[in-house]
Formats: structure tokens, sequence, C-alpha cells
């Protein structure tokens, strides 16, 4: 994984591990990280977590949960949280958006399956291991853990081990405070469905 300009450990005295109890919702505020930023900040958390960094953070039995998604926040000010999650089958986070928050995710180990609404349809794409993707104010997706067989048609020699456990590290900034959900219409336009209060990452654990 790249070396980052904006490091996570230099900043670490800046950053709580607490998360606040209260946030003043704010769709649109200013920051002044940018996406390539957020690149950074979730390349060395992964760098991080792979060093044992978090590990206290991490489930205490050493086995992660299978039915359902988990998350910890790594970091977190006023500026930029940054979230580890672990990903479970057939769990997806449903069509959203991040409200007015920029977002960036490393995907860590496994695989993740992202489907983005482009103007007229979902487009998907894999992200598998050291990819990273980010995600301006506007963007519209949905994320899952990737099927093993979508993995294995890509990597001839895939063994579905490898998506054991599926973990990505994610940057919001500002903080995360609220998503939209969507759905597809019939006529080929996205529909808004519901807006929600929250502030855990990609959709309520």
């Amino acid at each position: 994984m790249r070396s980052s300009v904006l490091s996570l450990s230099s900043a670490r005295d800046a950053f709580s591990a607490t998360p606040p109890l209260e946030r003043a919702v704010a769709s649109a505020l200013p920051t002044r990280l940018r996406p390539a930023d957020l690149l950074r900040l979730t390349d060395e958390g992964a760098e991080d977590v792979l060093a044992g960094r978090y590990d206290h953070l991490l489930p205490s039995n050493g086995v992660w949960p299978a039915d359902e998604r988990w998350a910890a926040r790594l970091l977190t000010d006023d500026e930029v949280d940054v979230w580890l999650i672990s990903w479970t089958p057939g769990k997806s986070t449903e069509l959203h958006d991040h409200a007015g928050s920029l977002g960036a995710l490393t995907v860590l180990s496994g695989a993740l399956s992202e489907f983005r609404w482009n103007g007229s349809e979902l487009r998907r794409r894999t992200l598998a291991a050291g990819d990273q993707a980010s995600f301006p104010i506007g963007w519209v997706h949905d994320v899952m853990r990737a099927p093993a067989q979508s993995v294995a048609s890509t990597e001839p020699a895939f063994d579905p081990a490898l998506l054991e456990p599926t973990l990505s590290v994610h940057a919001y900034s500002p903080p995360l405070t609220a998503m939209s959900y969507y759905e597809v219409t019939g006529h080929g336009t996205l529909r808004r469905t519901r807006t929600v209060l929250t502030d855990q990452p990609e959709g309520d654990m």
C-alpha cells in the first residue's frame, strides 16, 4: 500500500477513539479534506490494522460476526471519521448516498461488489484487496461482500477462503450525519425512499 502524506499516526493525538454522543446534523459542511486525502487516510488505516495497532478494537474472541456487518470506529474528530468494516455474505447496504460527506475506502481483505448509479443505470465493479475508491458528494451506490463466484470469474486460481474475513477501511469528511436511500423506478430513474440520521458507516450495522 502507498505511504500516506496525511498520516493517521501523526494525527493520532488530534483524534479521539471515543465517538461523540451527539453531532449537529449538517448535510453540506465544508471540509478541507479532499478525496485524495481520504484515500490516504484509509490506506494508512488499513496498514495500521494489519500492523495490529487496532487489535484492541477487534472482536475479543477473534471470531468475526457471520450474520451481520460489523464496524469499529478507528479514529474520529470534527473533520473526519475512519472506520473498519467487516462484511458478511448476502448483506448489502442498500442503494444510498452520504448526504454532504465525501467518502473513500480501501479494501483490506476479501473483495467488495459496488453497484453505482451512473445517471441512467447501475454499474457494477469488484474491489479486491488493495483496491481503493472515493465517493464525491452525490455518489449513490450499494455495497456488499463480493460473491465468491464473481471473484473466481476474474481469478482463475481463486480460493474462496480468501474472502474470510472481508474487511475494508472507510473515511468520511465531514463525519457522516445522514444518509438517503433510493430505488430504481420502472422508468429508469432514481427515487429517494427515505432519509435517516446516522453516524454509522455505509448504513446502520
